[in-house]
């Protein structure tokens, strides 16, 4: 009787996939193309989940692009627990993410970057907009802010706020970081173009008051930059040379690089899109995996019906397994959905090739 080890089956990747592997695709062309690095600057990319949940396989895509691209650059790409929102992040969500990571065979031995690290960096750039007049407090509620950006079809309206002066802006956003204003009552700005026909260049949030302890850094602080604002200057702290996101942010990008003229960065980060992954007959939405997990319809976030890391670890599939499947599928900036049916059948034709077999 034929019979597979399941200790086999369920090992750690002890290496990052053969670059070779991934091919010439749209994105790593571009990367290869790129123009805005020194000579001797090398490829620096960033794999920065959001610690409020666990990793599923659409994040195991992102995992290999982004350190495949650098391992085939000869560079190297970071870990960044984004954790600007402590109303939905927990210390849990950082360990698994950590554990997941080095089950796939990356990261394993290499420092962690936390967006908390530069909250002082990144408070210091919100006073830098303040005082060259890019920036400004705004008393209206969130309902209001909502209606006065406008839409698609309709231009926006500039909050009677806009116009506060520079010395009045800086007194009020370090009270708000003092907790002496209620959450929702006050939020900074940045004093961009409310007729812009992208509506994140529409005055956007970069801080807001969440009196909420944080799981890092406890009651220090009362604001929190928004992920916009976190995002690209996290980038030029750590020396990102190129932002890998999905299509979703592409409307963002704008923004990225507006943020990134005003302010004193000494690295210039490039932002590249790349298509999620999208399967049949799976859930791969954080928010809904949650509430699967919170409802208890299933035992938790490693059950083995859930598309998370841990629940295919469980499952018995092996890492290398799911690294083989990501990057078969390929990269581009065009959105498309996979058949679950290929990814059980990428499993079964690794497990045919690598499972210990025994005679009995």
């Amino acid at each position: 009787m034929n019979q597979s080890n399941p200790q086999d089956l369920k090992r750690e990747s002890k290496e990052e996939p053969d670059i070779e592997l991934f091919g010439i695709d749209e994105v790593r062309s571009l990367v290869q193309g790129s123009d805005h690095l020194g000579n001797e600057q090398k490829v620096v990319t960033r794999f920065p989940p959001e610690p409020n949940g666990y990793l599923h396989i659409g994040h195991a895509k992102s995992i290999c692009l982004n350190f495949g691209i650098a391992k085939a650059n000869n560079g190297e790409c970071h870990l960044r627990l984004d954790d600007t929102n402590p109303v939905t992040e927990d210390i849990k969500y950082i360990s698994s993410i950590v554990e997941d990571l080095a089950w796939l065979g990356f990261g394993s031995g290499k420092p962690k970057h936390f967006t908390s690290d530069y909250f002082d960096q990144l408070y210091e750039w919100a006073e830098y907009l303040i005082k060259n007049g890019d920036a400004y407090v705004d008393d209206l509620s969130p309902d209001e802010i909502r209606e006065y950006r406008g839409t698609l079809e309709t231009v926006g309206k500039e909050s009677p706020y806009r116009e506060r002066g520079t010395n009045e802006n800086l007194e009020l956003f370090r009270k708000m970081r003092e907790g002496e204003f209620e959450q929702g009552s006050k939020v900074l700005r940045a004093k961009i173009d409310m007729e812009a026909g992208n509506l994140n260049l529409r005055d956007p949030i970069i801080y807001r008051i969440i009196d909420v302890d944080h799981p890092r850094t406890k009651n220090s602080w009362r604001i929190y930059p928004t992920y916009d604002f976190a995002h690209g200057q996290s980038d030029a702290i750590e020396g990102i040379t190129h932002s890998l996101c999905t299509l979703e942010f592409e409307d963002h990008r704008p923004l990225y690089d507006w943020l990134l003229d005003h302010l004193p960065v000494s690295i210039r980060p490039k932002q590249i899109e790349f298509s999620r992954l999208n399967m049949t007959h799976t859930v791969l939405s954080k928010r809904n995996l949650k509430y699967l997990v919170d409802e208890g319809l299933v035992s938790g976030w490693d059950d083995p019906r859930m598309p998370t890391l841990s629940g295919l670890r469980r499952r018995g599939i092996p890492a290398d397994a799911i690294k083989t499947f990501c990057v078969g599928l390929g990269v581009t900036k065009t959105n498309s959905t996979v058949e679950m049916a290929a990814f059980d059948a990428c499993v079964r034709e690794y497990l045919n090739e690598n499972a210990q077999r025994r005679m009995a």
